[in-house]
């Protein structure tokens, strides 16, 4: 019988979407291949500190167990805890939000010398970043929302017009949205339509990052797909997500129990549409140098039928409810299948740059 592949399974971390983390390991640990794997789940407390595999476990079981960090600093420590495991074969990282899919963790691995599931560094980067995002889908030919990026030194002046809204909105519209640059799950997004909550919207996403996006609100229908592999990936079908009048896909519309949101997976849209969203989704997946995975999100914009990018996200949620395994579900590739195959082009991909540097040496 052939050695089980050793996986470190790696969730939390410091960042807003922490919660959301725990949800996505819970369900990656239940449904991976015991047959194939041993997994060593690896719990980056909300302070930073990585606990051992025993608590780890027992995160899992409970998501509102605690853990005393003896260091009580703010940062990751403990690393030595990494190496009282078994000897890792591949990282599989479900940290969401910053420090985890934003390259800083990738780089991590990257000197670790280990293969890891998901996107690398470069790729993780440039997608954790909205602003690089829509530049490079331009470049690919791919629309997105007209937007103005504000720098907080930029709103720490007073006389700054990107803190005028009567001035961006001449630019951009009355109906607006003001999100963080760095951030996922909709943490610090805002739907504003006039000064006050304009105002309230952009001290609310400062909070969360040091660039803060203003967009044109696009009206329309929210269209997600979700993309799987290294060199020839493959697209999966298109979903749609179904708001209440008036709303957005927020955070609570994400994840609360009692969300008013409705996810449609296949989404009830024309042939045309539905390949088109899949070629702009492999398009950006593409230019931004992603592999592994990532999950496309877009605006069918009501007015024109236009299709509209609004992000990539590189490390998208395994929750129960989450688009990405759902999409890929409905697609033939069952939840545990999904896993084991992201888990392979790590190692193929891992495989190749190691080639590549013996040709090199």
């Amino acid at each position: 019988m052939s050695k089980k592949t050793q996986v470190g399974l790696i969730f939390g971390g410091n960042s807003s979407e922490y919660e959301v983390s725990i949800m996505s390991g819970h369900n990656i640990y239940n449904a991976i291949d015991k047959r194939k794997f041993d997994v060593h789940p690896i719990w980056v407390t909300n302070d930073g500190y990585i606990a051992n595999e025993q608590d780890s476990l027992k995160v899992l079981e409970n998501p509102h167990y605690t853990v005393k960090n003896p260091h009580q600093v703010n940062n990751i420590s403990n690393l030595n805890s990494l190496a009282e495991l078994p000897e890792i074969d591949v990282f599989f990282p479900i940290v969401h939000g910053n420090l985890g899919e934003d390259g800083s963790l990738q780089g991590l691995f990257r000197i670790l010398d280990k293969p890891f599931v998901g996107d690398d560094v470069l790729a993780s980067a440039v997608t954790m970043d909205k602003e690089f995002t829509k530049i490079l889908a331009q470049c690919a030919g791919v629309a997105v929302a007209d937007w103005i990026a504000i720098k907080r030194f930029e709103y720490q002046e007073e006389d700054n017009w990107k803190q005028d809204y009567d001035k961006i909105s001449a630019e951009l519209g009355n109906d607006l949205f003001v999100k963080p640059s760095n951030q996922g799950s909709s943490v610090g997004v805002h739907h504003v339509t006039n000064k006050e909550e304009f105002d309230a919207a952009l001290a609310d996403a400062f909070r969360y990052d040091d660039k803060v996006l203003i967009e044109e609100t696009i009206h329309g229908t929210e269209v997600e797909t979700a993309v799987l592999g290294n060199d020839q990936p493959i697209v999966s079908g298109v979903g749609q997500i179904i708001n209440a009048e008036g709303t957005f896909y927020s955070y609570e519309n994400k994840y609360d129990d009692d969300s008013t949101t409705a996810l449609q997976i296949p989404a009830n849209l024309p042939d045309n549409i539905i390949k088109q969203v899949k070629a702009n989704a492999l398009k950006v997946y593409q230019v931004t140098e992603c592999s592994g995975m990532a999950r496309v999100d877009s605006t069918l914009r009501a007015s024109d039928q236009k299709i509209i990018l609004t992000e990539v996200n590189a490390l998208p949620g395994f929750t129960n409810i989450s688009m990405y395994p759902k999409l890929f579900e409905e697609a033939g590739i069952a939840y545990t299948d999904l896993i084991t195959r992201l888990i392979e082009y790590a190692q193929q991909r891992y495989a190749h740059k190691k080639t590549l540097l013996h040709k090199i040496g």
